[in-house]
Formats: structure tokens, C-alpha cells, sequence
């Protein structure tokens, strides 16, 4: 399943009380949801507006140490997840809660996880097990036995990629797939280029593996010959893997063949056998993404030395379990996560471990969640402002001066068949058969990724359940599918600044309606736009308004290639476009429903500003935002998202509107001339 976010996705993330739909600003003052304290006025607004709407608050604030970001987003988030261990804390507390029940699983797999004495007692002894089975492989027939044990048994996905989603092109049917994968650093470019980032990058990554097998004993020239076999192999694999930018597009990697011939591709790697053991049998046809990295894979796996190949299966058990083993295998994660990230200090543990229950029992901790902190008037609010919207967008489509009407047709039958989730969901998952033990850890770990697994696998001949969501709902986030054709907003997002029950319409439509607006332009983007109204990949557009696209999208990708972080890094363009034109589409359908409403069509100042011009300060300070400058390269290269200061200035520079609400003239650094501003939705 693909999916667009709104923003760059972070693990197991969770949400706050209903208090802050109704914020007060201290001693019983009304809150100002435009609070000049935070904007830098000095800065004139068509020089850089998120300096303008932000500064203040830039200056003012650190980011903390057990962060790598601070801004809207990251704070919404520590909100939520304080609220999150405050619910954990009471459920855990008791350990006689009937058994199987929400509160029973919830509670015993936080207290497993708080058990620090415990884990420690333990050391690496979970995993010693499958070090010890790994030592007895002596060919590549017990390689590729350990490749499908290590998957069915939750041990990761070692060489490449392999799961079970829907068909792209047949959306009602679940296929099997495979993927390129294998390696441990980011993106291939850590593999491949000798700047100095990268040189430091990788020397940690090679001090890192000689570290996790210096703990489970092994000497360290052996650790350091470990480490070298396993850079080698990552190496390879990066190098066969395609770029993010070739990724995104959903035709290049859409390839299907028959189990039978692909067989044949991959000698080494008999699909035909593999499967059932895979516990996918039954199977006439496969999707891969990348034929030419499975190939690689195939070759690798007689051209490498088997006891190469025994240690990189090694250090995927390693690597995977790191942090949930005793304190020094978790210290050394998070030693190299700093490198990659700046990040100074780790969480507390009480942070990362009711993360670890949103991420594996999202829809069981949901459920205490939307009890207690989403009130029904929020999705009630939302439906309207969605409906809202649709119909902005829908006018907008039918007045397009550049799209044919046959293709129009289309695009507005795409748009009615939106579906539409909000909150949480109509039908929750129950985990049948996950059994969870509060006195057993690692033992739940293990219980949950096989459960994952099974749940997954066993889709196969089932009609598709598009009940089911990609995220959970105290997530801070909102999301796009595209096989789906849906736009799914969980409860954990609706609040303040993106919305706030006592805020104005200005407030709430330039901040969740532009949200709104972002994640329905992700159906017509230059991904979503290749899915028809029934979420089937399959070209429903004119060859001469692709074509008209395209080139309208191009003035995009060369405006945001312009633009850089840390003075010499620049945006990549093509790889930030999806999300840069859902930005831009979002932002523009935002303003002119927004522009139907009571205050829309008022010239009434509040706080001293016009309604346009709260409209586009919500929009910014959405994503206000400061990170360390480790964790702004590492996003270059790997987030679809282009940095928040361009996502808030990028779009504004294409609207008129802005221009008006903020008396932008020739001569400010953001003015661009009315025949060079892109519009496309």
C-alpha cells in the first residue's frame, strides 16, 4: 500500500486531551491563535514570510536534546505522547485485567517494556538462539532457509524486500511482492558517495558492527572483518537498488510475472518452491519492483563466500534487536543514531516504549485514546470541512483553461469517489491470537513481528478490507492511498494549530483545510494522478493533458531545485515534487473555500490582522519549525518533503492572493511575476 503523507512520518506517535481543542492563552485570557510573539515583524513579509510569521518563535526556543526537530508537529507529538504514557501508567499498573482484553494487552506489553531489570538480566540471551542456528549454515540452500525463517518468525527482511499488498492494477485482489532492500543505512547514497558526510557516515556504521558483535563476544579483529564483509555486501546491494526519485514512479516499478518465469531469472531463488515456505502457496503470479536488484541478489548469493553471507544474516538479527536488549546494545544504537541525526540524548524510556505499543497495538491503544481525548463534534466538524473543500476542488477542476474536457470528466468522477476517514476507525483491528505476556518482553516482541507476518500473508485470496488504516489514530499525520483512493485524517491531528474549535475560519482553513486540501491534491499529483477513480493504475488522462501537466509540473520541480538548506544543499526537486504540488494544490483549494465562508468574505481584522492575512499566517505556522543541522542533510536525501521554511514560502510565491494580503512588491526577494507563478490545480 502506498501511501502520501502530509509529513515526514514518525513511529508510533500519539495525541493529547481534548483540552486543546479549547485553549486558553493563561489567566483567563482569550488565546491569540495569531500570536505576534512568535513572528518576526522586522522581516518584511514578501522577503521570507516563515521568517516573518515564525521568527520570533525560531529565536526564542532550542530544540531539546532528546530531539532531532522542534516546530508545530514535533510538539503535538510530545504532547500526545505524554498523554499516552499517562494512560499506559494507570493500565499498567494493574495485572489482572481479563485476559485478551484491550486494557490486558495494552498494559502488559508496557510493563514488559518498562521491566529494565529484567531486560537487562537477559542481555543478548534472545537472540543467542538464532546466532547459534545461523553458525551451522553450510551452503546456499541453508542460506536461503535462514532467508525464509528469519522472515516468518519476525526476524526482518534480510536481502530484499517480500510482503503481501494489493495488485495496482487489479486493486480488489491481494498479490505478493518483492522489493529491493538488504542494506542498513538510509538511502543507497550512503553507500555510494565520498563526501565527508557520507566518509563519517559510514566509518560510524562500520564502528557500530564491530560494537554489537564485540558484545555478543566475539573478538575485535573478527568484529572488524564482520564489518567489512557486511559493508561489502550492503554495498552491493545499494548499488543494484534504484534511486527514490526512479521509485516514485508507480508504472517503471510495476512488473508482473508469472512465479514460474520469474523463477527462471533468479536460479538460486526457486519462487515456485519458495513461496509455500514462505507460507504463501498457491501463487500463479508476483509482482518486483526491481527485477535487476533481485537478479543481484540471485548472483550474490554464489558469488559471496558462505560465511560472508552467514555473518550479514548475523548482524540483521543483531541490528534488529539492538534496541530491545540490555543497555549496552542499546546505547550502541542510539551512539550511531546520533551520527545520522545530531540527536543529543536518547528519550526516556517511558517515550520509546509507549511508541513501541502505538506501533504494535495501535488500534488496541486507540481505543483507550479516542475514549478519553477525541470528542465526536471534531470528526462532525471535519466531514463538513472536507465536503467543503471537495466542492472547492471540484469547481476548481471544471474552470481549469488548460485541461480537456473528456479529461475533466474524469478527474471530477475521480474526486466523488473519494473515500473519506476520519479519527479513527469504523471497525477495529482485534489482533486475534496475539497473546502478550507481561513478564516476557523479548518474547513479546517476537510474538507481535510473527503475528504481523501472519496477519499479512494470510490476506492472500481474501476481498480486500478497506476498513483497514495506515495509520493509527493518535498519529499526528494524515495520509493519501492510492489503491484505495482515500484520504484518511487521524483524531491525533485535530488540534491546534492545525485546528481549534474556538478559532476562527481563517485559522482552521489555512490550517487543517490546507491538510484537507494537501492530502485530496495527492490523488492528482504525478503519483496519484496515474490512479483512476476506483484506485486502479491505469492512464485515464488525454495524451495532450499529460503532456500540459507535466510541463506544468516541471516549473515546479525547477522551483524547488533552486532552493537549498545549509547554504549548499539543494532540495531535489523531482524526488519532493508529489508533495510539493500537494502543497500548493492544497493551499490554493484551502483559501478559495475558505473564501466562501462569513469571514472569507469580510474585511474584519482580528488581532490586527485581515482575514487573508490570518488565512496564510496559519498556514505557517503550521510548520514552524528549527532541526539540527545532521538531521536537515540526512532529509535532503531521503524525505519527499521539502524542508518546512520552503514549504511554508514555495507555495505562496504561486498564489495571488498572498501577493495582495500582504502587499508584495517587484523588488522582494519571494516576488515572482504574475506569468511565472505555477498553476496547476
Amino acid at each position: 500500500m502506498k501511501l502520501k503523507y502530509l509529513s515526514l512520518a514518525l513511529p508510533a506517535l500519539l495525541c493529547a486531551s481534548s483540552a486543546t481543542f479549547a485553549q486558553s492563552g493563561g489567566n483567563n485570557q482569550p488565546q491569540k491563535f495569531i500570536d505576534t510573539d512568535n513572528m518576526d515583524t522586522a522581516v518584511k513579509p514578501g522577503d521570507d514570510f516563515f521568517e516573518y510569521a515564525n521568527g520570533g518563535w525560531v529565536k526564542r526556543n532550542e530544540i531539546p536534546a532528546k530531539q532531532t526537530r522542534w516546530g508545530s508537529f514535533i510538539m503535538l507529538r510530545q504532547e500526545s505522547t505524554d498523554n499516552m504514557i499517562s494512560i499506559l501508567d494507570e493500565v499498567s499498573k494493574q495485572s489482572n485485567h481479563p485476559k485478551g482484553s484491550v486494557k490486558q494487552r495494552t498494559g502488559d506489553l508496557y510493563a514488559s517494556a518498562m521491566d529494565s531489570i529484567a531486560i537487562e538480566r537477559k542481555g543478548y540471551t534472545p537472540i543467542k538462539t538464532d546466532l547459534k542456528r545461523i553458525d551451522k549454515i553450510a551452503s546456499v540452500q541453508g542460506v536461503i532457509n535462514e532467508l525464509v525463517f528469519q522472515r516468518v518468525n519476525g526476524l526482518g527482511s534480510p536481502l530484499f524486500g517480500f510482503g503481501v499488498g494489493q495488485d495496482s492494477k487489479n486493486p480488489t485482489k491481494y498479490i505478493v511482492s518483492l522489493g529491493q532492500g538488504g542494506t542498513t543505512l538510509p538511502d543507497r547514497d550512503y553507500y555510494l558517495k565520498n563526501d565527508a558526510r557520507s566518509q563519517k557516515i559510514q566509518e560510524a556504521y562500520k564502528k557500530y558492527i564491530v560494537e554489537l558483535f564485540s558484545l555478543t563476544g566475539v573478538a575485535a579483529d573478527a568484529a572488524e572483518k564482520n564489518a567489512e564483509s557486511i559493508w561489502q555486501i550492503e554495498k552491493t546491494l545499494a548499488n543494484a537498488q534504484l534511486t527514490r526519485v526512479a521509485m516514485r514512479d508507480p508504472n517503471a516499478t510495476y512488473n508482473k510475472f508469472t512465479v514460474a518465469d520469474f523463477s527462471k531469472t533468479t536460479p538460486n531463488l526457486n519462487w515456485v518452491a519458495l513461496l509455500p515456505k514462505l507460507k504463501t502457496p498457491g501463487q500463479d503470479s508476483m509482482l518486483v519492483s526491481n527485477p535487476a536488484f533481485m537478479k543481484t541478489v540471485d548472483s550474490l548469493l554464489t558469488a559471496t563466500p558462505i560465511a560472508d553471507i552467514k555473518v550479514y544474516l548475523k548482524w540483521n538479527v543483531l541490528k534488529g534487536a539492538a534496541g530491545s536488549l540490555s543497555s549496552p546494545f542499546v546505547k550502541a544504537n542510539f551512539e550511531f543514531n546520533k551520527v545520522l541525526s545530531g540527536q543529543k540524548v536518547q528519550a526516556p524510556r517511558s517515550e520509546r516504549m509507549s511508541a513501541l505499543v502505538d506501533g504494535s497495538l495501535g488500534e488496541l491503544l486507540g481505543q483507550l485514546y479516542v475514549d478519553k481525548y477525541f470528542p465526536a463534534a471534531a470528526k462532525q466538524y471535519m466531514e463538513k470541512l472536507v465536503n467543503n473543500l471537495k466542492v472547492a476542488y471540484a469547481e476548481h477542476i471544471k474552470n481549469l483553461d488548460w485541461m480537456s474536457d473528456e479529461t475533466k470528466a474524469r478527474a471530477l468522477k475521480k474526486l466523488n469517489a473519494f473515500t473519506v476517514k476520519i479519527g479513527y476507525p469504523d471497525k477495529w483491528q482485534t489482533y486475534d491470537g496475539l497473546n502478550i505476556n507481561r513478564n516476557d518482553y523479548a518474547g513479546n516482541l517476537r510474538n507481535i513481528s510473527i503475528w504481523r507476518y501472519n496477519y499479512m500473508v494470510t490476506r492472500l485470496g481474501k476481498p480486500v478490507d478497506k476498513t483497514r488504516w495506515g495509520m493509527t489514530p493518535p498519529t499526528v499525520n494524515a495520509y493519501y492511498n492510492s489503491v484505495n483512493n482515500e484520504i484518511v485524517f487521524p483524531a491525533g491531528i485535530l488540534r491546534f494549530p492545525f485546528f481549534d474549535f474556538k478559532a476562527d475560519d481563517a485559522i482552521n482553513y489555512g490550517g487543517i483545510g490546507a491538510v484537507i486540501g494537501h492530502e485530496i491534491t495527492h490523488g492528482f499529483d504525478d503519483q496519484g494522478r496515474k490512479y483512476d477513480a476506483d484506485g486502479t493504475l491505469r492512464d485515464w488522462w488525454t495524451a495532450a493533458d499529460a503532456d500540459k501537466f507535466k510541463q506544468r509540473s516541471d516549473k515546479v520541480v525547477e522551483q524547488y531545485n533552486a532552493l537549498t538548506v545549509l547554504d549548499t544543499m539543494h532540495v531535489n526537486g523531482r524526488l519532493t515534487l508529489g508533495e510539493n504540488l500537494a502543497d500548493l494544490g492544497g493551499l490554493s483549494i484551502a483559501y478559495d473555500a475558505w473564501k466562501k465562508t462569513k469571514q472569507g468574505q469580510s474585511g474584519e481584522k482580528i488581532d490586527g490582522f485581515t482575514p487573508d492575512q490570518r488565512f496564510f499566517l496559519s498556514w505557517a505556522q503550521v510548520w514552524r519549525s528549527k532541526q539540527l543541522a545532521e538531521t536537515a542533510a540526512q532529509r535532503i536525501l531521503t524525505d519527499p518533503h521539502s524542508p518546512e521554511e520552503h514549504r511554508t514560502n514555495a507555495p505562496l510565491t504561486n498564489i495571488d492572493a498572498w501577493y495582495k494580503a500582504f502587499n508584495v512588491q517587484p523588488g522582494d526577494k519571494m516576488y515572482k511575476k504574475p506569468e511565472d507563478r505555477a498553476k496547476i490545480w
